[in-house]
């Protein structure tokens, strides 16, 4: 038999599911709401007062009724981009770049030369700890990028273990140069694309979903940056690239005309970039947290809004540029600091990290979703922005499974 739930008593319900009698455009708020599940899916969502007269059959005798005590409500927030699976932390760095040393991308090499000497064992250990970190901040749906190895072996196991906790995870093998390839001693970047594209990608296509590529100064050039990506395409992977963090550069038109399902960081941007996303289906993903981290420049996230591009918000959780897990923490960087209205960054962290992920199953509340959850200690999404720092995320569910918070 199906399983029903029925959410009622909730104050303020966020689908972003837009209709004439919902509030705050692409919200879809409605106000005093309930909702109703299905062996996990949404079945039906609308006011309270209706659910005798408008909602399905079940909702009358469901096998479980869930009170919200009049709380606000939001779909569970779709983390777009992280790198989850690593050893050691660089909390120095971190020290010495408030104290005035700049960041750069060669950082990685200290976090791959932890993550080759820690077993198995202990990257599953830290990313359970860190799965946990994230569900406790009401994220039902992540990322993962590997990155951290930088030889076939390595790579292989850190997508294999990314694989254990996430369908979403991409092969980021072009994350920089190994220090073993650098020249003047080492074989040069040519020579590691190569292996990239070969042997280190035939060991990681069957684990992930998507490949990825740091086209960046101090990283990988654009045409190195094509090769991987294309060479990614050809293996069946989804399209996704790292670009325009560290300054102006071709990282953003390459993932457009490549198809990319999106374009990480978009710090640094031109009118011609601005524009070719907007004119794209390639989702601006935003990373508040690099900004805070770095001392950068935000990017501005209303340039693209008003340009009509899609934008996503994510944590970019990593030990280096971004080591928070925290997306209620991006949401109110992300309204403070690069001129989004509230109701645009919740937006952004829940329906626009789903099509940055090219899902059509999360980040929304409406018939066929899946019932993934957020109950807010407050009465309001506005308040994720207006109390920064404050643990409001309540409950969580995932498929209207209590999967963290209060029991």
């Amino acid at each position: 038999m199906p399983r029903t739930t029925l959410f009622t008593n909730i104050g303020e319900l966020t689908t972003n599911d837009p209709a004439p009698d919902r509030a705050d455009g692409p919200l879809g708020i409605v106000r005093d709401a309930a909702l109703l599940t299905v062996d996990g899916r949404v079945a039906w969502v609308g006011p309270a007062a209706a659910v005798a007269s408008a909602a399905p059959a079940a909702a009358l005798e469901p096998d479980e009724h869930v009170d919200l005590g009049g709380r606000a409500v939001i779909p569970g927030f779709v983390d777009s981009h992280s790198h989850l699976v690593f050893g050691g932390d660089r909390a120095e760095e971190f020290a010495a770049r408030m104290a005035g040393r700049p960041y750069e991308a060669g950082g990685i090499r200290s976090t791959v030369q932890a993550t080759r000497a820690a077993s198995d064992e202990e990257l599953r250990a830290r990313l359970a700890a860190f799965v946990e970190e994230l569900h406790r901040q009401g994220t039902t749906t992540f990322e993962i990028k590997s990155g951290y190895g930088l030889s076939v072996e390595a790579e292989e196991r850190l997508v294999r273990l990314a694989r254990e906790v996430t369908d979403e995870v991409t092969f980021l093998g072009a994350h920089v140069v190994p220090f073993e390839y650098r020249e003047p001693d080492g074989p040069g970047a040519d020579a590691y694309v190569e292996l990239v594209t070969g042997e280190m990608l035939a060991a990681c296509a069957p684990h992930a979903k998507w490949v990825d590529a740091f086209c960046e100064r101090g990283a990988f050039t654009a045409e190195q940056s094509r090769r991987v990506l294309e060479a990614g395409r050809a293996a069946g992977l989804g399209v996704r690239v790292h670009g325009n963090q560290l300054g102006p550069g071709e990282g953003v038109r390459l993932a457009v005309e490549l198809g990319s399902a999106s374009v990480d960081h978009c710090t640094y941007l031109s009118d011609e970039d601005v524009a070719a996303l907007a004119a794209s289906d390639t989702v601006a993903t935003l990373l508040p947290g690099v900004e805070f981290s770095t001392r950068q420049p935000y990017p501005d996230a209303r340039r693209l809004l008003d340009a009509g591009a899609t934008v996503a918000i994510a944590s970019d959780c990593n030990p280096g540029s971004s080591f928070t897990s925290s997306m209620p923490f991006c949401i109110a960087v992300a309204v403070r600091d690069m001129r989004m209205t509230p109701a645009e960054a919740v937006w952004a962290a829940t329906a626009g990290g789903a099509r940055a992920l090219r899902r059509e199953d999360v980040g929304a509340l409406r018939p066929g979703m899946s019932a993934d959850l957020v109950e807010l200690d407050a009465p309001s999404h506005v308040h994720l922005a207006y109390r920064p720092g404050v643990p409001l995320v309540r409950r969580v569910y995932r498929a209207a499974e209590h999967l963290a918070g209060a029991a």
